[in-house]
Protein backbone atom coordinates (compact mmCIF):
# COMPACT_ATOMS: atom_id res chain seq x y z
CA UNK A 1 0.00 0.00 0.00
CA UNK A 2 1.67 3.27 -1.04
CA UNK A 3 2.31 6.13 1.29
CA UNK A 4 0.77 9.51 0.59
CA UNK A 5 0.38 12.77 2.46
CA UNK A 6 -3.38 12.46 2.26
CA UNK A 7 -3.95 8.87 3.31
CA UNK A 8 -1.96 8.27 6.43
CA UNK A 9 -1.58 9.83 9.83
CA UNK A 10 -0.67 8.61 13.30
CA UNK A 11 -1.52 10.13 16.65
CA UNK A 12 0.49 8.60 19.48
CA UNK A 13 -1.42 9.46 22.60
CA UNK A 14 -0.06 9.63 26.13
CA UNK A 15 -1.76 6.34 26.92
CA UNK A 16 0.11 4.63 24.08
CA UNK A 17 3.42 6.00 25.33
CA UNK A 18 2.69 4.59 28.77
CA UNK A 19 1.80 1.23 27.22
CA UNK A 20 5.13 1.08 25.34
CA UNK A 21 7.13 2.03 28.40
CA UNK A 22 5.54 -0.81 30.36
CA UNK A 23 5.93 -3.62 27.78
CA UNK A 24 7.51 -6.71 29.32
CA UNK A 25 11.02 -7.63 28.20
CA UNK A 26 9.64 -10.71 26.47
CA UNK A 27 7.22 -10.26 23.58
CA UNK A 28 3.67 -11.39 24.36
CA UNK A 29 1.87 -10.80 21.07
CA UNK A 30 0.87 -14.25 19.86
CA UNK A 31 -2.23 -12.84 18.22
CA UNK A 32 -0.42 -9.99 16.45
CA UNK A 33 0.25 -10.11 12.73
CA UNK A 34 3.40 -9.88 10.64
CA UNK A 35 3.50 -6.50 8.83
CA UNK A 36 2.08 -6.88 5.34
CA UNK A 37 4.30 -6.11 2.35
CA UNK A 38 7.56 -5.76 4.29
CA UNK A 39 10.84 -7.37 3.23
CA UNK A 40 13.31 -8.78 5.75
CA UNK A 41 16.88 -9.27 4.56
CA UNK A 42 19.44 -10.96 6.81
CA UNK A 43 23.14 -10.13 6.59
CA UNK A 44 24.07 -13.79 6.48
CA UNK A 45 22.90 -15.76 3.43
CA UNK A 46 22.60 -18.80 5.71
CA UNK A 47 20.11 -17.09 8.04
CA UNK A 48 16.44 -18.07 7.81
CA UNK A 49 13.09 -16.66 8.90
CA UNK A 50 12.92 -19.40 11.54
CA UNK A 51 15.74 -17.65 13.39
CA UNK A 52 13.74 -14.41 13.70
CA UNK A 53 11.98 -14.68 17.04
CA UNK A 54 9.36 -12.02 16.34
CA UNK A 55 8.50 -9.24 13.90
CA UNK A 56 4.94 -8.17 14.48
CA UNK A 57 2.54 -5.26 14.33
CA UNK A 58 2.01 -3.94 17.85
CA UNK A 59 0.12 -0.66 17.77
CA UNK A 60 1.52 1.92 17.81
CA UNK A 61 4.22 0.53 15.55
CA UNK A 62 6.11 -2.74 15.39
CA UNK A 63 7.92 -5.04 17.79
CA UNK A 64 11.12 -6.88 16.87
CA UNK A 65 12.83 -9.59 18.85
CA UNK A 66 15.71 -10.26 16.53
CA UNK A 67 17.66 -13.34 15.65
CA UNK A 68 20.43 -12.67 13.11
CA UNK A 69 21.18 -9.09 12.03
CA UNK A 70 18.72 -7.88 9.38
CA UNK A 71 17.00 -4.94 7.75
CA UNK A 72 13.21 -4.52 7.80
CA UNK A 73 11.80 -2.62 4.81
CA UNK A 74 8.32 -1.39 3.94
CA UNK A 75 7.66 -1.24 0.18
CA UNK A 76 7.92 2.56 -0.08
CA UNK A 77 10.89 4.69 -1.16
CA UNK A 78 12.28 8.10 -0.24
CA UNK A 79 14.07 10.35 -2.71
CA UNK A 80 15.01 13.99 -3.17
CA UNK A 81 15.12 16.08 0.00
CA UNK A 82 13.48 14.30 2.90
CA UNK A 83 13.60 13.53 6.60
CA UNK A 84 13.33 10.07 8.17
CA UNK A 85 12.45 9.81 11.85
CA UNK A 86 12.39 6.66 13.97
CA UNK A 87 11.19 6.48 17.57
CA UNK A 88 12.55 3.32 19.19
CA UNK A 89 12.41 1.75 22.64
CA UNK A 90 15.22 -0.57 23.75
CA UNK A 91 14.45 -3.30 26.26
CA UNK A 92 17.07 -4.87 28.53
CA UNK A 93 20.03 -5.76 26.27
CA UNK A 94 21.95 -7.55 29.00
CA UNK A 95 25.67 -7.41 28.22
CA UNK A 96 25.08 -7.05 24.48
CA UNK A 97 26.04 -3.85 22.67
CA UNK A 98 24.34 -4.73 19.40
CA UNK A 99 23.34 -1.84 17.13
CA UNK A 100 20.01 -0.66 15.72
CA UNK A 101 18.68 2.28 13.74
CA UNK A 102 17.63 3.59 10.31
CA UNK A 103 18.65 2.46 6.86
CA UNK A 104 17.95 4.44 3.68
CA UNK A 105 18.97 4.66 0.02
CA UNK A 106 18.12 0.98 -0.43
CA UNK A 107 18.51 -0.67 -3.84
CA UNK A 108 18.02 -4.32 -4.85
CA UNK A 109 17.35 -5.15 -1.21
CA UNK A 110 16.61 -8.82 -1.79
CA UNK A 111 19.16 -9.32 -4.57
CA UNK A 112 22.89 -9.91 -4.93
CA UNK A 113 23.48 -6.23 -5.69
CA UNK A 114 21.98 -4.97 -2.43
CA UNK A 115 22.98 -1.43 -1.43
CA UNK A 116 21.91 0.88 1.37
CA UNK A 117 23.26 3.44 3.84
CA UNK A 118 22.63 3.13 7.56
CA UNK A 119 22.79 5.11 10.78
CA UNK A 120 22.89 3.07 13.98
CA UNK A 121 23.26 3.54 17.71
CA UNK A 122 24.14 1.03 20.39
CA UNK A 123 23.86 0.69 24.14
CA UNK A 124 26.60 2.73 25.76
CA UNK A 125 25.84 5.92 23.83
CA UNK A 126 27.62 5.54 20.48
CA UNK A 127 26.63 5.92 16.82
CA UNK A 128 28.03 4.77 13.47
CA UNK A 129 27.29 5.49 9.79
CA UNK A 130 27.99 2.74 7.25
CA UNK A 131 27.16 1.46 3.77
CA UNK A 132 26.14 -1.95 2.53
CA UNK A 133 27.44 -2.67 -0.97
CA UNK A 134 26.83 -6.32 -1.79
CA UNK A 135 29.09 -8.36 0.50
CA UNK A 136 31.04 -5.25 1.60
CA UNK A 137 30.17 -2.89 4.47
CA UNK A 138 32.44 0.18 4.33
CA UNK A 139 32.39 2.54 7.32
CA UNK A 140 31.65 6.21 6.61
CA UNK A 141 31.86 7.35 10.24
CA UNK A 142 33.28 5.03 12.93
CA UNK A 143 31.75 4.34 16.31
CA UNK A 144 31.60 7.69 18.12
CA UNK A 145 30.31 8.52 21.59
CA UNK A 146 27.71 11.26 21.99
CA UNK A 147 25.88 12.33 25.15
CA UNK A 148 22.61 12.76 23.23
CA UNK A 149 22.24 8.97 22.90
CA UNK A 150 20.42 7.40 25.84
CA UNK A 151 21.78 4.07 27.08
CA UNK A 152 19.93 1.37 28.99
CA UNK A 153 21.30 2.77 32.26
CA UNK A 154 19.77 6.18 31.44
CA UNK A 155 16.20 4.87 31.62
CA UNK A 156 13.83 6.13 34.29
CA UNK A 157 14.13 4.33 37.61
CA UNK A 158 12.23 1.07 37.37
CA UNK A 159 11.56 1.59 33.65
CA UNK A 160 11.32 -1.40 31.31
CA UNK A 161 12.77 0.45 28.30
CA UNK A 162 14.72 3.49 27.15
CA UNK A 163 13.62 5.68 24.22
CA UNK A 164 15.73 7.28 21.50
CA UNK A 165 14.58 9.23 18.44
CA UNK A 166 16.83 8.93 15.39
CA UNK A 167 16.66 11.26 12.39
CA UNK A 168 18.29 11.16 8.97
CA UNK A 169 17.76 14.37 7.02
CA UNK A 170 18.79 14.19 3.36
CA UNK A 171 19.27 17.67 1.91
CA UNK A 172 20.54 18.83 -1.44
CA UNK A 173 24.16 19.05 -0.29
CA UNK A 174 24.43 17.16 3.00
CA UNK A 175 22.95 14.29 4.97
CA UNK A 176 22.48 15.13 8.64
CA UNK A 177 22.23 12.59 11.46
CA UNK A 178 20.42 13.42 14.70
CA UNK A 179 19.57 11.70 17.97
CA UNK A 180 17.06 13.16 20.40
CA UNK A 181 17.06 16.56 18.62
CA UNK A 182 20.86 16.83 18.64
CA UNK A 183 22.85 16.73 15.39
CA UNK A 184 25.63 14.19 15.93
CA UNK A 185 27.15 14.20 12.42
CA UNK A 186 26.82 15.44 8.85
CA UNK A 187 28.28 14.11 5.59
CA UNK A 188 28.24 15.38 2.00
CA UNK A 189 25.34 13.82 0.13
CA UNK A 190 27.79 12.84 -2.61
CA UNK A 191 29.32 10.38 -0.10
CA UNK A 192 26.02 8.96 1.18
CA UNK A 193 23.64 7.58 -1.47
CA UNK A 194 20.21 8.44 -0.10
CA UNK A 195 17.57 7.73 -2.77
CA UNK A 196 15.75 4.42 -2.48
CA UNK A 197 13.96 2.24 0.03
CA UNK A 198 14.18 2.84 3.75
CA UNK A 199 13.33 1.11 7.00
CA UNK A 200 15.06 -0.02 10.16
CA UNK A 201 18.03 -2.23 10.88
CA UNK A 202 18.31 -4.47 13.96
CA UNK A 203 21.42 -6.45 14.79
CA UNK A 204 21.62 -9.76 16.62
CA UNK A 205 19.61 -10.60 19.72
CA UNK A 206 17.79 -7.34 20.47
CA UNK A 207 14.31 -6.64 21.84
CA UNK A 208 12.92 -3.38 20.42
CA UNK A 209 9.67 -1.55 19.94
CA UNK A 210 9.64 0.87 16.99
CA UNK A 211 6.67 3.09 17.72
CA UNK A 212 7.15 5.45 14.78
CA UNK A 213 8.82 5.39 11.38
CA UNK A 214 8.08 8.62 9.54
CA UNK A 215 9.18 9.97 6.16
CA UNK A 216 8.65 13.68 5.56
CA UNK A 217 9.40 15.45 2.31
CA UNK A 218 11.25 18.61 3.28
CA UNK A 219 9.05 21.69 3.01
CA UNK A 220 6.03 19.45 2.63
CA UNK A 221 3.45 17.85 4.87
CA UNK A 222 4.49 14.76 6.87
CA UNK A 223 4.09 11.32 5.34
CA UNK A 224 3.36 8.84 8.10
CA UNK A 225 3.55 5.08 7.96
CA UNK A 226 1.23 3.51 10.52
CA UNK A 227 1.17 -0.13 11.48
CA UNK A 228 -1.02 -1.94 8.97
Amino acid sequence: MPLSHRSFSIAIAFASAVLIASFPTGLQAQDQQRPEGWDVRFDSPEATEDQLEAFTVMTPGWHVTSGPAAIYAPPEEASGNYRLEMEVFLFDPGRRREAFGIFFGGMDLMGDGVEYSYFLIRNGGEFIVKRREGPEAPTLLPWTANDAILAWDDRDEGGASVKNVLVVEAGSDNVRFMVNDVEVASLPRSEVPADGRFGFRVNHGLNLHISRLEMTELEAHPVMRPAL
